[in-house]
């Protein structure tokens, strides 16, 4: 598992091995290279990544904040590392930053059949407020979710 200690932030060098996560996971609607370049260089966004032992990068999440709202962007780890509270790890580093910056909300979009993923999110608190149909580019429905007040977990 990987531990608080090992959450940080996400720097240039890890775009190479984000991008290869991203399109694993994603592989229909993945950003490109430049895109993860646009949003590490944006003064809104914060993004960070989970590592392992070896310093490989097994996660990573990132999160749009400009007071009192905020929208998390993207979470996403490895299909070998998951299930080890990696993304969960990740995305209360994203709530602990927005709240930081005086976010009192967060707002996200998950594929609407991402069943693990909207189960994390309800846990975390968050709600499903409204459905976005066809708002993948396969066609495929997002569920909007919304976390208010935004407090960083005990």
């Amino acid at each position: 598992m990987v531990t608080g200690e090992r959450i940080r932030a996400m720097r240039w060098w890890d775009i190479p091995q984000v991008h290869d996560i991203e399109v694993e996971c994603f592989p229909d609607d993945s950003w490109s290279i430049d895109q993860f370049w646009r949003e590490l260089a944006g003064a809104t966004r914060e993004y960070f990544v989970a590592v392992d032992d070896d310093y490989a990068v097994v996660g990573y999440a990132g999160v749009f904040v400009l007071a009192p709202d905020s929208d998390l962007q993207t979470v996403a780890v490895r299909s070998d590392r998951r299930g080890q509270r990696i993304g969960r790890e990740l995305l209360d580093a994203c709530v602990h930053v927005a709240k930081h910056r005086d976010a009192t909300s967060m707002m996200l979009e998950v594929r609407s059949t991402n069943e693990d993923a909207i189960g994390m999110y309800e846990e975390f608190g968050f709600q499903a407020i409204a459905t976005r149909s066809g708002y993948y580019p396969d066609g495929g429905d997002a569920v909007i979710m919304r976390r208010r007040p935004l407090e960083v977990s005990p």
